[in-house]
């Protein structure tokens, strides 16, 4: 899965992606950036693989 690291600024794969579920009820995937390992969260439902 796809996100948007904020150190590197540019749109990586995550490492280990885990469904999570925010303090409001949304869902989100939470991953670690390759580059520089810094966590990454994506809000919205993941896409089934």
């Amino acid at each position: 899965m796809e996100g948007y690291c904020l150190k590197d600024k540019k749109k990586v794969e995550m490492k280990n992606p885990t469904q999570i579920t925010m303090k409001n009820g949304k869902p989100a995937t939470k991953g670690t950036c390759p580059i520089c390992g810094t966590t990454i969260y994506k809000i919205g439902k993941a896409a089934s693989s």
